[in-house]
C-alpha cells in the first residue's frame, strides 16, 4: 500500500486496524473520522480494539506531510478534547448502567476480566491510574467506566482525565509529527505502528508475567 509520503509498504495488519488504511480511506474527512474513534476508544466500551496510539502517531505524521492539512495545535487541541469527553462518557456509561452490564456471566464482549483487570490497575496506582491508563490499551477504555461504576469524585476524575488527555492525544500527535518524517520511520510505518502496539501492552506482559511467576512462587 502507499503511505502518505507515497512510498509503497509492506501490509502487516489488517486494513480494519491498520492506521494509515483508515486515515486515507476517509479522505477529506480524516481528523473528524479520528476524532470519533479516539473518542469511542476512550468512552464507548465497545472502542477497546481500536488501535488509539497508532492511530494518533500516523495522524501526527499525516499533518507533517500535509496529507491532513489542519494546524498541528488545532489536530492536538480537538484530539486531547475527544479524548477528554470520550473519558467522561465512560465514566456515566459505568455510573449508570456499569454494574449490570458486567454482571452478566455469559457475556462475550463486554467480559469481567477485562474489569477485573483494570479495577487491579486502579486499585494499585489510585487516582493517577486515569493518566496511566491512557497508555494502556483496554485498560484505557475500561477504567473510565470501572471509576464511574467505583463513584469516584468527579471533581478528581475530571481534573486526571484532563491531564491524560492532553498527555496521550496530544503527546503521541506530536511524537509522529516531528519522529514520522525520519526517512526509516516513514518507510516503515506500519512495522512502527505494530511496535507502538507492543510498547503499549508491554505493562502488561509485564503484570501477567510478575502474576504468573507469584502464583508459581505460592503453590511451591
Amino acid at each position: 500500500m502507499l503511505d502518505a509520503s507515497g512510498t509503497s509498504t509492506l501490509a502487516l495488519l489488517p486494513s480494519w486496524l491498520d492506521p494509515e488504511n483508515i486515515i486515507s480511506s476517509l479522505g477529506p474527512f480524516a481528523l473528524i473520522g479520528v476524532c470519533l474513534i479516539i473518542f469511542a476508544e476512550c468512552g464507548l466500551l465497545i472502542g477497546f480494539f481500536l488501535p488509539g496510539d497508532s492511530l494518533l502517531f500516523v495522524t501526527g505524521l499525516f499533518v507533517a506531510t500535509g496529507a491532513i492539512s489542519t494546524p498541528i495545535w488545532l489536530t492536538c487541541l480537538l484530539l486531547s478534547l475527544c479524548a477528554f469527553v470520550g473519558n467522561v462518557t465512560g465514566y456515566w456509561i459505568g455510573r449508570k448502567v456499569g454494574p449490570a452490564l458486567f454482571s452478566k456471566p455469559d457475556s462475550k464482549l463486554f467480559k469481567a476480566e477485562h474489569v477485573d483487570k483494570t479495577h487491579e490497575f486502579f486499585e494499585r496506582y489510585g487516582a493517577r491510574a486515569i493518566i496511566l491508563a491512557r497508555f494502556v490499551p483496554i485498560v484505557r477504555t475500561f477504567i473510565t467506566a470501572v471509576a464511574g461504576v467505583g463513584q469516584m469524585d468527579q471533581r478528581k476524575f475530571f481534573s486526571y482525565s484532563a491531564i491524560g488527555a492532553v498527555l496521550w492525544a496530544a503527546g503521541m500527535t506530536v511524537l509522529g509529527y516531528f519522529l514520522g518524517n525520519i526517512p526509516i520511520i516513514r518507510d516503515n510505518l506500519e512495522a512502527m505502528a505494530l511496535l507502538i502496539v507492543f510498547v503499549s501492552i508491554l505493562p502488561i506482559i509485564i503484570e501477567y508475567v510478575r502474576g504468573r511467576r507469584a502464583k508459581t512462587k505460592n503453590a511451591a
